[in-house]
């Protein structure tokens, strides 16, 4: 038996559902929510997500990343299970990898209203050249929102060789 409380567990569906539908099509209906048990701390929980597929919109053909996400929550938290079929929902949608990474922050801005958020996308190269996409976002008018500049403004000062894919 779980520690949470049927209220507790909020939207939460698809954990432990042994038929689960894993769509290939883009699906942010998908996504569900559980109440933060600890609002009053302010802590980062980071998602790794070494397969992630998308389509390029232009040719058709896959592109695959490795999608990091970091956020501070506030009142509710993304359910683990559901962002995985919901990145897996991409598998067949055709965005460049700059829109991947921005939508997937833009939906779960929209579901969760976090304090802050970061999507970063790690893609192989494909023609020699490889692109990895930031974005994120800080709560306008808070502490938070200050985060967000200093971390755009330096996450990258120390850049991986490429050797590394």
């Amino acid at each position: 038996m779980s520690g949470r409380t049927e209220n507790e567990k909020g939207s939460i569906s698809l954990l432990g559902n042994q038929h689960t539908k894993y769509s290939t099509d883009y699906s942010p209906e998908v996504l569900e929510t559980f109440p933060n048990k600890h609002k009053e701390n302010d802590y980062f929980v980071k998602f790794n997500c070494p397969e992630f597929t998308s389509l390029c919109p232009i040719t058709g053909q896959p592109d695959f990343a490795a999608i990091y996400i970091s956020y501070i929550p506030d009142k509710i938290m993304v359910e683990s299970k559901s962002l995985k079929l919901y990145l897996f929902s991409f598998r067949n949608h055709g965005d460049f990898h700059e829109d991947c990474v921005n939508i997937i922050m833009k939906d779960l801005i929209k579901l969760m209203d976090p304090k802050y958020i970061e999507v970063w996308g790690k893609f192989m190269p494909r023609g020699g050249i490889s692109i990895d996409p930031y974005c994120n976002y800080g709560k306008p008018g808070t502490k938070w929102e200050e985060l967000a500049w200093n971390r755009l403004a330096n996450h990258d000062m120390y850049p991986e060789t490429i050797n590394n894919r």
